[in-house]
């Protein structure tokens, strides 16, 4: 029974991408960067999987012979955020970013979120660290009750409130109603809950966040395993990114080594499927706090984890280690940077070697795929249609006796809708009625074997369709 484990180390990106100066990050690699502030990293599981040999990571020890793959990944979706990036990493490519707020938000989207929460008022709406407006603003917020609201570089709408005035499930609920908001012209890639405790302008941010995103814009990764009767087991954050789409059982956690112990218990769990992980803290905790030293130890301390993974994984298991954006600790911003993305993969049957840099987060979800036999039509499709140079598409509709169309017909609509969103190119249908049996007829005639009928039918089935719609089109 296959597996696979894929483990997000959030924000963990190694080096700066070719656009990098439009997001303001030109010269953020956060590992680097990170690993100099420390004065060296002791992460000797990582490096045995050729972290050190990924092009462009100066400071590791390099292998000879790593154990693992490894490679990087550059992001072709515009930004830089976590749902961008886990979205990219399951098959999901954005071209237009979603929105940013760099002037907070405007007075009628808080006018109706007050409206909608029934609150009088809001503290903040402004761009600002979690930490940072949390210390400026909790007092205020414990005397008034008011909610933070604030965002950042980052497609977000983020509510802070103190545990002790504002109970976790009134901040979860005005998160989901400000979710059920920010949609169409107003969207945000996610709401974020933000719960804290403390006193007397010393607060600190507790482990009961909860991120409310969207429906990925098309089919992901967990959703072609779940149809396919795999199981989708998600860790940390993983639910919330994808709305819980193709998630069959979840868990959150607290911190990062909660979060390899949720993986280890479901690898003892989960038979066959994908165990999907996400480890916040680097990104959370140090990344965001301009903290590398914790971010350092972070990494340290999942290295000495790694082993326990190691032990629980079959011959057929795959370990793949990624991230989805940088957030480099050592620059001035505190915010995600736009870096490539590396990509460790180590089993049984991997066979070690340097995969380069690959053009896109979605190699990842395509090898998981792969790696369990599922085909992503359309995205096979596209393929076909880029290499190819097509400039029209013909699809046959399965028609009733009548002319109606029946619901194999109402299949194949529904699957041109969904095509249509992917392709820019006419589509036009052709009455595929009678091209099977007519194909099956010409195969027996030809004395073909029933195992082979069953391999060409469809093929040339497709054939009579075109033959069909070039004739009637004079073409």
């Amino acid at each position: 029974m296959k597996r696979v484990i894929l483990v997000v180390m959030d924000s963990l990106g190694v080096g700066e991408l070719p656009d990098a100066d439009l997001y303001g990050d030109v010269g953020s690699h956060t590992l680097d960067n990170t690993y100099k502030a420390c004065g060296g990293l002791k992460i000797d599981n990582l490096e045995k999987l050729g972290f050190g040999n990924i092009e462009g990571v100066k400071y590791l020890n390099k292998v000879n012979s790593s154990i693992g793959a490894y490679g990087k990944l550059m992001e072709k979706s515009r930004g830089k955020d976590t749902v961008t990036g886990h979205w990219e990493i399951a098959g999901v490519i954005l071209e237009t970013p979603l929105n940013t707020y760099p002037n907070g938000f405007s007075k009628e989207i808080i006018n109706e979120f007050l409206n909608k929460v029934n609150k009088k008022d809001i503290l903040g709406n402004c761009v600002a660290s979690g930490t940072e407006i949390i210390e400026r603003l909790g007092d205020e917020h414990v005397k008034t009750g008011y909610p933070i609201v604030y965002t950042s570089a980052d497609s977000v709408f983020q509510i802070a409130a103190h545990e002790d005035i504002v109970p976790l499930e009134e901040l979860y609920n005005m998160c989901s109603i400000a979710r059920e908001m920010l949609v169409g012209e107003n969207i945000v890639g996610r709401v974020i809950a933000r719960p804290f405790i403390g006193s007397n302008g010393e607060y600190k941010r507790t482990s009961n966040r909860r991120d409310y995103a969207l429906d990925p814009f098309s089919k992901t990764m967990l959703e072609y395993l779940y149809e396919d009767g795999k199981e989708v087991a998600a860790v940390g954050k993983i639910e919330d990114i994808y709305n819980k789409k193709g998630v069959t059982k979840a868990v959150h956690t607290k911190n990062n080594m909660d979060g390899v112990d949720a993986t280890l218990r479901y690898m003892d769990e989960v038979k066959e499927g994908l165990i999907f992980t996400n480890l916040v803290d680097f990104d959370m905790l140090y990344g965001h706090r301009n903290d590398p030293k914790g971010y350092g130890k972070a990494i340290e301390d999942f290295d000495n984890r790694l082993e326990e993974i190691y032990s629980k994984m079959s011959d057929e298991d795959i370990l793949i280690l990624t991230a989805d954006h940088g957030c480099d600790p050592t620059t001035e911003s505190t915010d995600h940077s736009r870096e490539y993305i590396p990509l460790l993969v180590y089993g049984k049957n991997i066979n070690p070697c340097n995969i380069g840099t690959r053009n896109s987060f979605t190699d990842i979800g395509k090898t998981v795929l792969d790696y369990f036999n599922i085909k992503n039509d359309i995205n096979e499709l596209k393929k076909i249609i880029d290499e190819y140079q097509v400039t029209k598409i013909v699809s046959g509709l399965p028609k009733m006796l009548d002319g109606t169309v029946g619901i194999q017909g109402e299949k194949v609509l529904d699957f041109i809708e969904k095509l249509k969103k992917h392709v820019d190119l006419p589509i036009d249908f052709e009455d595929e009625r009678f091209t099977t049996s007519i194909s099956e007829r010409m195969l027996i005639d030809a004395d073909v074997k029933r195992k082979k009928r069953k391999e060409v039918i469809d093929k040339l089935a497709a054939v009579h369709i075109l033959s069909g719609y070039m004739q009637r089109n004079k073409l």
